[in-house]
């Protein structure tokens, strides 16, 4: 069988003809003088960026996939899932996103643009794909995707597609320079709340939380060496009315270790509000439950 003697020509052209395409969502946004950030073109008068790297600002100087210039103009954003979400003055023909589903080892090309409309690509791997998991904020994503890859700080916003085309979701800087992918499931979920209303829905109880150790001759009777003290309450919030003061040690929520913030945000999603929750605490020496009515968090 006759091989082809030109492999390394035919990937590069294949590879130039999927990042062709692939930049047809990549949007970029003028943020000051030699300054821009990556954004994706999600629908014909929607872009989609990364809230954690946007100033700021309600109206914006967005470069789109083809060069030309428009303005946009700040819809909403959510800093516990990283989405911010940008609608143009005007629709433009925006490209048919297919959401991908992510897998260890696949190739990923992300796509960007600069401040004037010059293309730009990186091509990596998957090196890990997670479960869901909750940011340190409280936002619900639906899957932890790490690339080995490298981004520039402009690039971040911008789309990330899987060899065949398939898009991953939205690039970002994660914990310590990882390169993440925001999954284009948690985009769909959290985008038409943002330009419905701006903001994403969160459950709230209402207290100040601090990681403190159980006392030692507690700690058999708790099944927990650490919880989360209540140091301060608002005034008829959640927490308040079900009995919490200052100084309980919350062990759990609903039977979720209460060790780490991040497990009791991941009680307080957007779904979560009128939900009623389970408190186990400490309290004068006594291990107790409450009962608390999860309301959402004031915009405040």
């Amino acid at each position: 069988m006759a091989q082809d003697p030109n492999l390394l020509g035919t990937l590069s052209d294949l590879l130039v003809a999927r990042f062709a395409a692939a930049r047809a969502s990549a949007a970029a946004l003028r943020l000051a003088p030699g300054s821009h950030l990556g954004a994706i073109l999600w629908h014909d008068d929607v872009l989609v960026t990364s809230e954690q790297a946007l100033p700021g600002r309600d109206t914006l100087d967005v470069v789109l996939p083809d060069g030309s210039s428009i303005s946009g103009k700040l819809a909403g954003r959510d800093a516990s899932t990283n989405v911010a979400v940008i609608r143009l003055d005007r629709a433009v023909q925006a490209p048919k996103l297919s959401p991908s589903i992510p897998q260890t080892g696949m190739l990923v090309i992300a796509a960007g643009s600069d401040a004037g409309g010059h293309p730009s690509a990186r091509l990596g791997m998957v090196n890990a794909v997670g479960p869901e998991w909750h940011s340190m904020r409280g936002g619900r994503i639906e899957a932890r995707i790490q690339l080995d890859i490298r981004l520039a700080a402009s690039e971040e916003g911008g789309p990330a597609f899987d060899a065949a085309g398939g898009w991953l979701g939205m690039t970002t800087f994660g914990p310590r320079e990882q390169i993440l992918v925001i999954p284009a499931a948690t985009v769909e979920r959290v985008a038409p709340a943002l330009l419905a209303s701006g903001r994403v829905p969160r459950g709230w109880l209402g207290v100040a939380l601090r990681p403190v150790a159980v006392p030692d001759e507690l700690r058999d009777a708790a099944g927990e060496a650490t919880g989360l003290m209540a140091m301060s309450l608002v005034p008829e919030g959640p927490a308040a009315k079900a009995g919490v003061v200052p100084g309980d040690i919350i062990l759990s929520v609903d039977g979720t270790s209460a060790r780490r913030l991040r497990n009791v945000l991941g009680h307080l999603g957007g779904d979560s509000v009128g939900n009623s929750v389970s408190l186990r605490l400490i309290r004068g020496g006594a291990v107790m439950t409450v009962q608390a009515t999860i309301s959402e968090r004031p915009e405040a």
